[in-house]
């Protein structure tokens, strides 16, 4: 079985988290996408919006598509949520058999030498980088990883990745970036203004409902 893994804050889920998750669950042939929200992100902002809501606005985000999940794990979890822990619980589930692939963005793993036991964690499952063409040389993986660790990276032609030395693989896959920004999304329903095709309707109506985000009236939201 081959899994996808798409973690983030998701405050809120929006298009382009779903447009991206299908497009690279395609490529890859996954059997599934799970989408972890993070409870307690370790470098991110700390007044996130309450877990259950973000959990909430996702399980009404993938309605409909039942290759997409959402797992509550990090939300079960004590202390801060760190991606190895969540690789880990999906490992051994039902053992090693199964073949993940962990989902992210290109801005994000440029950051991953600040992640948790980072060296690790790209022992223990696939990374697919989303990205804009023109990105994923081999020079872009030197300019992430010490030299040494670099140089023990070798690009496989057939795969279109680089190959670690645990046997996993690094991907760097172009995909449809809809320039869509949670931030940006909070900001304009703070502001009342419409965040239509922005986010899916089922979200949108959760947000009103819970009045998440507001400190203006809404009533441009529908516009």
């Amino acid at each position: 079985m081959k899994w996808g893994l798409l973690g983030g804050t998701f405050d809120p889920i929006h298009l382009g988290h779903l447009r991206c998750a299908e497009e690279i669950r395609e490529s890859f042939g996954l059997e599934k996408v799970l989408f972890v929200p993070a409870a307690r992100p370790p470098l991110k902002r700390t007044n996130v919006t309450p877990f259950p809501d973000r959990l909430k606005m996702i399980e009404l985000a993938i309605r409909g598509n039942p290759a997409f999940e959402v797992s509550a794990v990090e939300g079960r979890r004590k202390g801060r949520s760190y991606s190895i822990d969540t690789v880990r619980h999906f490992l051994d589930l039902r053992g090693k058999a199964r073949e993940l692939f962990f989902i992210l963005g290109q801005d994000a793993f440029q950051d991953i030498r600040l992640w948790k036991d980072w060296e690790e964690l790209l022992s223990l499952c696939h990374f697919v980088v989303m990205t804009r063409p023109g990105y994923g040389k081999k020079e872009d993986l030197r300019g992430i990883f010490s030299s040494a660790l670099a140089a023990r990276y070798r690009y496989v032609q057939s795969r279109k990745a680089f190959r670690g030395p645990a046997g996993t693989f690094i991907f760097f896959r172009s995909v449809t970036f809809l320039d869509i920004s949670s931030t940006e999304i909070r900001k304009r329903l703070a502001r009342g203004k419409s965040v239509r095709y922005l986010i899916p309707r089922r979200v949108i109506d959760y947000i009103f409902k819970k009045s998440l985000y507001q400190t203006e009236p809404m009533y441009n939201i529908f516009i």
